[in-house]
């Protein structure tokens, strides 16, 4: 699943072909995806309103218009093509814009996971799901105290609780390992058991991995790409998470693989004692 870089990094995309222009035409071919709207009422209404701007807010991305937002969340392998009209559907285009430039903006999405949300700008950031989110990762109010307080009281392991979107916004399963082992911490211990001087260090090492994965654009793997013919290159730097069995960069022992909360899990077993 996309995580904070990949989602950067699309809207980044999205940003250089978007701004200005507006839906002349929407068509919704696969209900589900649309969430918190009736789906008529969203073809409607997303219609003829200037793009302002595209930014993101976790592992959304918003495209800010006039009166609205629209929220898209790629969920496993959402991603979005540009056509030309004529290009007939393909199987997994399951929303498709029609620009005012003449251009088709399709969501393609194989496993149909992905979800889209409209929401009047007023109403963004009191409305689920951008009310339930923490800080961002470089936000200011991310503190080790912050981290502490949000750790108190959870007896699951750190990895499954960084994974927590209400405490920290943005971090996924790639990245978690990353940064858990460039901390020293192991991902089995109870993160409430995390210390003060701990959690400062998950935030520098938050910062450090999300800022130089956004900087390369993100991390391609698997089906992820932020557009046709764009690769991420941050699958080059990464030290831990898909290395069964290769060797730790520190200490030199094999790189292990668990499942913890069922979600695949590398980690280094003497570094991160």
């Amino acid at each position: 699943m996309p995580e904070k870089p990949e989602v950067v990094t699309v809207a980044r995309s999205l940003e250089k072909r978007l701004i200005g222009l507006s839906f002349t035409e929407c068509k919704v071919y696969w209900n589900n995806i649309i969430e918190g709207i009736d789906v008529k009422e969203f073809e409607k209404r997303v219609l003829n309103q200037t793009i302002k701007k595209i930014t993101t807010r976790g592992k959304w991305i918003l495209i800010s218009m006039e009166k609205d937002t629209l929220l898209i969340h790629l969920r496993m392998e959402g991603k979005f093509f540009f056509r030309e009209p004529n290009i007939p559907k393909e199987k997994h285009e399951h929303v498709i814009f029609t620009l005012s430039n003449g251009l088709s903006f399709r969501f393609h999405d194989v496993r149909k996971f992905g979800k889209m949300h409209l929401i009047s700008n007023e109403q963004l950031y009191q409305t689920e799901p951008l009310n339930l989110l923490g800080y961002e990762y470089n936000d200011s109010n991310l503190t080790g105290n912050y981290l502490k307080n949000a750790f108190k009281m959870k007896q699951l392991p750190i990895k499954s609780v960084l994974l927590d979107q209400r405490i920290i916004a943005g971090i996924g399963n790639i990245y978690d390992d990353e940064i858990l082992f460039l901390s020293k911490i192991s991902p089995f211990r109870s993160a409430k058991s995390i210390t003060l001087k701990e959690c400062d260090l998950i935030i520098v090492n938050t910062k450090l991995v999300l800022d130089k994965a956004i900087e390369k654009g993100g991390t391609t793997i698997k089906s992820f790409t932020s557009e046709e013919g764009v690769h991420g290159l941050f699958q080059n730097e990464l030290q831990v998470h898909g290395k069964l069995n290769d060797v730790c960069p520190i200490c030199g022992n094999k790189i292990k693989k668990v499942f913890i909360g069922g979600r695949g899990t590398y980690y280094c077993s003497s570094c991160q004692k």
